[in-house]
């Protein structure tokens, strides 16, 4: 227990993540990622494709129950990132991976769902009208799931959202494998496509223009457990597109540590199900996390889920500002703290190990995706 610890210490430590100076800003940290490669590809059965699509993770265990729960080990770690690819044609193969240098994993959940309730006091979300805007990074970045989900750009032709948009944790959705991928486009009272816009070409509206995905990679983590057990600590999925969608992405990035959160403070914007047709967007305080979840009380509503948790803090190397996509919004859980129910909208962190997943599963290199 104690080596395993030292490796996690190990996995975790950033450096310049700490203020120097009264002019510090807040600065993403350079982590040490692990190396995640793929070791064996079975070919599995072709699913059935027989699951309701749900647009939300209900699970009660939170912060102390996770914090409490056991480290797994190594092997365990190796086969919760071990992963299935699906593709169009409805073929679906299982992928073992390898570890190497430092490896950690996530914490265990038990527990039983209650109603959900993702509205806290003051509704303060922001539904954003106008294309000035939904064409302008970063709203540009989200796009919506025909399951009814939400995904965020993070490459030219990937995006990222919940494992459960696409699978319930024992079989594939229905619509997975014809899954499509909407993207806003302005709608024009003469027909146009908007180039040259004239006064006579104003958009009257927005409309979603479809995109195919070509393969969905979900970890295993996520298909051998489930919400109340370990898998809300793996509800991620990348999604490749047949063809590039031609817009600015967000990069990926490892979670900091919630202290060093600009103002303690997440972003991210949803397709949420009770104001159809607009992209909300919302920010709140982190109120606790542990090594995979960040528990937060952002408002939110079923359809939010799949988008991409980020924030903006400075690239030292760049001498920039930088929008990351550090986790993804999962769902709801209902705590018990001392006998009173809590509840909490969750995030799934991106850790050092599932950066180095995800980043592989984007460029299929893994020296492109040693710095975290």
């Amino acid at each position: 227990m104690a080596a395993l610890s030292t490796l996690i210490l190990l996995l975790c430590a950033a450096k310049d993540v700490m203020p120097s100076s009264p002019h510090w800003k807040p600065t993403w940290p350079s982590y040490r990622v692990p190396v995640i490669l793929p070791q064996a590809t079975l070919n599995l059965d072709k699913p059935q494709f027989d699951a309701e699509a749900r647009l939300e993770v209900v699970s009660p265990c939170g912060p102390a129950c996770h914090k409490s729960s056991p480290l797994p080990t190594y092997e365990e770690v190796k086969n919760y990132l071990s992963y299935e690819t699906l593709y169009a044609n409805g073929s679906l193969t299982e992928t073992e991976v390898g570890i190497y240098i430092l490896s950690n994993g996530g914490d265990g959940s038990r527990g039983r769902s209650r109603t959900k309730r993702q509205i806290y006091g003051y509704d303060s979300r922001f539904s954003i009208f106008g294309k000035d805007f939904l064409l302008n990074y970063p709203f540009s970045t989200s796009v919506k799931l025909s399951t009814g989900c939400t995904g965020t750009l993070v490459a030219e032709k990937h995006v990222l959202t919940a494992a459960h948009c696409i699978h319930d944790g024992k079989s594939y959705v229905k619509g997975a494998q014809k899954l499509r991928v909407g993207f806003l486009k302005p709608k024009y009272k003469d027909g146009s496509k908007g180039s040259n816009i004239t006064n006579s070409a104003m958009p009257e509206k927005m409309k979603f223009q479809w995109i195919r995905v070509k393969r969905t990679h979900v970890p295993k983590g996520w298909i051998k457990g489930n919400a109340n057990d370990i898998g809300m600590d793996y509800d991620y999925a990348l999604l490749e597109l047949k063809k590039p969608h031609k817009r600015k992405f967000m990069k990926i990035g490892v979670s900091p540590p919630a202290r060093h959160l600009p103002g303690g403070r997440i972003h991210f914007s949803g397709y949420d199900n009770d104001r159809p047709g607009n992209l909300v967007y919302r920010f709140c305080d982190v109120k606790d996390e542990t090594y995979d979840l960040l528990y937060q009380q952002c408002d939110a509503q079923p359809g939010a889920s799949g988008s991409g948790v980020y924030v903006r803090m400075w690239k030292r190397q760049n001498h920039k500002w930088e929008r990351k996509i550090i986790g993804i919004f999962s769902g709801h859980q209902w705590v018990d703290m001392n006998g009173t129910p809590q509840d909490f909208n969750v995030a799934v962190r991106i850790t050092p190990l599932k950066y180095a997943q995800i980043c592989y599963w984007i460029k299929g290199n893994y020296l492109d995706c040693r710095e975290g």
